[in-house]
């Protein structure tokens, strides 16, 4: 029903607008008596089975709603109702900010993908505290967090921190979101001697608490081989706890959709089907190199259980949808959950 009619009536109408607006509708309808658990009836699959326990969390399936699309951590708890097994919040900046002008997301219907620059707009840290004070705790909760476009390079570390302290008594693993194309000074975020200063920084923080939390790293789907070879020795020599492949990409190459439509869009992260065998080759070049030494979480391009189950072989130990969810519907976390138990039997 959502591919044939809900998803059509939707794509009429602007992204963004069509993003508030069905934050609106399903936070509404799930106020209505027995709406919760209609949604489990029909989306959630629980089974011992799809368990898996990582860096010293136990997730109820491996199945993630990746970051950017719950930005501000206002639709967690009803997300959850969904089937997903963990729900990414964020990217989170200390102070609120409106991100680039509109329009800034594009539908590619032809390629089923979506090019964004939303460049970070959020709410701000305390916005996001306040919500996450409402955790009903039916999963885990990540944060992904990153610096505010205005922040000087000196305090890009400072911005991080800032974020991790106040977050860290409400979410359960962190993400240090330094690949999004869509943010300032691109480079240094990637540069190989930054990110040990910043992991260090961000892990002393850690250990001032009485309980540290999971660290990872998210990273582009355009690196070549030298550079994801300088990830995994990044990786191993913070001893990380793991990465996120992959963010948005800035690659255009093989698309369906016109060069004329894609020059009146511009630039921004390219996500779904376009990036899924970038993604996939991504997870299985670190997990082949590192000798999965470390945990991964695949992202990109996942409209299918088969996607899913792609990901996974290549050597991802959970998976994240985003696009695929825009694409096919809230079905689709269901359709892989089963997909899964099927290939343990």
């Amino acid at each position: 029903m959502y591919k044939a009619i809900i998803r059509p009536i939707l794509f009429r109408f602007d992204p963004e607008k069509i993003h508030h607006f069905t934050f609106s509708l399903i936070r509404n309808i799930s106020k209505l008596p027995g709406m919760k658990s209609l949604f489990k009836s029909l989306y959630l699959v629980e089974d011992k089975r799809l368990e898996r326990e990582l860096f010293g969390l136990k997730f109820k399936n491996p199945v993630g709603l990746a970051a950017g699309f719950d930005k501000n951590a206002v639709l967690y708890n009803e997300l959850a109702n969904f089937g997903f097994g963990f729900i990414e919040i964020g990217t989170v900046t200390p102070k609120a900010q409106e991100g680039n002008p509109k329009q800034r997301l594009f539908r590619l219907r032809e390629d089923e993908g979506i090019i964004n620059r939303m460049g970070f707009n959020n709410e701000g840290l305390e916005a996001a505290i306040a919500q996450l004070k409402k955790n009903k705790g039916q999963l885990i909760i990540g944060g992904n967090i990153g610096k505010n476009t205005q922040t000087l390079p000196e305090d890009y570390t400072k911005d991080y921190l800032e974020c991790f302290n106040a977050l860290h008594p409400y979410v359960d693993y962190f993400v240090l979101n330094v690949s999004c194309p869509n943010v300032g000074s691109h480079a240094k975020l990637n540069d190989k001697d930054y990110l040990l200063e910043l992991i260090s920084a961000v892990q002393n923080a850690n250990s001032k608490f009485k309980d540290s939390k999971p660290i990872l790293l998210k990273i582009a789907p355009d690196l070549n081989n030298v550079q994801l070879d300088e990830i995994v020795e990044l990786i191993t020599e913070t001893n990380l706890d793991g990465v996120i492949a992959s963010n948005t990409s800035v690659d255009r190459t093989g698309l369906k959709t016109s060069d004329v439509r894609l020059k009146d869009i511009g630039n921004g992260g390219l996500s779904g089907q376009p990036i899924k065998q970038k993604s996939t080759r991504v997870i299985q070049y670190l997990a082949d190199k590192s000798n999965k030494s470390f945990p991964i979480i695949g992202v990109g391009g996942i409209h299918s259980a088969k996607d899913a189950l792609e990901k996974l072989e290549a050597g991802a130990d959970l998976v994240q949808v985003y696009t695929g969810f825009i694409y096919e519907g809230p079905k689709l976390v269901k359709t892989i959950n089963k997909a899964i138990l099927k290939k343990t039997q």
